[in-house]
């Protein structure tokens, strides 16, 4: 039962993390209590299924679907706007609209911002690059793919500096090139990888068992050069310059840019770090605001090791999942005096479905984070397996997950 008088969770985001994090407090809450989420979108979006809709092997009805029954369903109140600003002190949340909302509970769950603006024609708005990380921007990829493919030529995919998000850049990747061989076109159409990974598997997380070597010797025997502790100077129309002098050209190319904290949060006094990422204790509270959590992108979490290109730490779905979960979970034990759950970020686990078309790696790890942390020298339990079953793996889940979710079921 909950305490004395109602009390009001409000949950900032609705992808993977907040989706998550609402559906758990509202299933564990009295029907009194309100559980409120604000999103600018109306829909959810299955982000790891973007990577297909260049190709048109996806529309945005395949992928998405409304918020507002769902929620409806489910007893929660969906705001469709975004948050404007948060007073920690005063407990309050503004939105875009110019509504104030009151909370005893806060999860903040934002996702990120895309920082096309930090390396100059990044991007697809006023600059020279696509992006899969959101659903316009996949739309738009698809017509940049139709272009080529009138007037194809070299092609380049990677990961800017400051990016996280690895395995979506290795993804399209992959598939973009199983596009190109499908096409005939690999004589005039050579792939490029360029990544801020210090190596091609690291995924941001040091590595996952032997992914280096397999990543590899996967673009090894595709043909794809790799160019790991890659730094991007600019964008050029049909070229891209790196740190060093080398100029890449292309007639098609899909970066990751760098990825920040949504200006709201980043510019709310006492909440998150100078870049807008919100620090994060084994609770997924933060340190010094109580009643604020965080979950998924949207939180702070240091790399395993320092790089010579900054490569930030990748917050999978399922990442993001977990971390909801757990953060619900303390959520609802502050308000009902159950008992407390921790979970380290080195005791994180992550599971990485990598498609190829009709081909892949999957990667499952314990720990992923625990890189160096333990006296004895023992490495994180992990397990790779490559082949045509990554392919149909993805396929299942996609599957599974979406229509999971339209019926607010949050379990895997």
């Amino acid at each position: 039962m909950s305490s004395s008088s109602p009390k009001r969770v409000v949950v900032l985001g609705s992808s993977f993390a907040g989706m998550t994090g609402a559906l758990e407090v509202r299933k564990h809450l009295d029907d009194r209590d309100e559980v409120v989420v604000l999103d600018p979108h109306d829909r959810f979006t299955f982000i790891p299924s973007l990577i297909w809709m260049p190709f048109g092997a996806r529309d945005a009805e395949d992928v998405t679907f409304p918020l507002a029954p769902l929620y409806d369903k489910k007893g929660v109140e969906f705001v469709n706007e975004a948050a404007a600003g948060v007073d920690v002190a005063a407990h309050t949340v503004a939105t875009t609209d110019g509504r104030s909302l009151d909370y005893d509970k806060l999860l903040v769950a934002t996702g990120p911002r895309l920082a096309f603006e930090k390396i100059p024609g990044l991007g697809p708005d006023g600059g020279f690059t696509q992006s899969v990380c959101n659903l316009d921007h996949a739309e738009r990829a698809r017509l940049a793919w139709e272009r080529f493919l009138e007037n194809p030529g070299p092609v380049v995919v990677g990961t800017a500096q400051g990016g996280s998000c690895f395995g979506a850049s290795y993804e399209f990747l992959f598939n973009v090139h199983h596009r190109i061989r499908k096409a005939g076109l690999e004589k005039v159409a050579p792939v490029t990888f360029i990544t801020a990974e210090p190596f091609l598997g690291h995924f941001g997380l040091g590595g996952v068992g032997d992914s280096g070597k397999r990543v590899e010797g996967f673009l090894e025997r595709l043909g794809i050069e790799g160019i790991p502790n890659a730094s991007i100077v600019e964008v050029r129309e049909g070229e891209i310059e790196l740190d060093g002098g080398r100029v890449l050209p292309f007639a098609f190319s899909m970066i990751v840019p760098p990825f920040a904290g949504v200006d709201a949060i980043r510019e709310s006094e006492g909440l998150a770090n100078p870049v807008g990422f919100v620090p994060i204790d084994d609770r997924f509270r933060h340190p010094e605001q109580e009643d604020v959590y965080a979950a998924g992108v949207a939180t702070a979490i240091a790399p395993p090791e320092t790089t010579q290109v900054p490569a930030g730490v990748p917050k999978t779905g399922q990442m993001s999942e977990t971390m909801a979960k757990v953060a619900a979970e303390n959520i609802v034990a502050d308000l009902t005096g159950k008992a407390h759950r921790d979970l380290p970020i080195a005791d994180l686990s992550a599971i990485c479905v990598l498609d190829a078309g009709n081909n892949g790696i999957i990667f499952k790890a314990d720990n992923v984070l625990a890189h160096g942390i333990y006296a004895d020298g023992d490495e994180p339990t992990a397990h790779v397996m490559a082949g045509p079953q990554a392919h149909w793996a993805k396929l299942a889940f996609e599957r599974y997950f979406l229509a999971s979710r339209k019926r607010g079921v949050t379990a895997f």
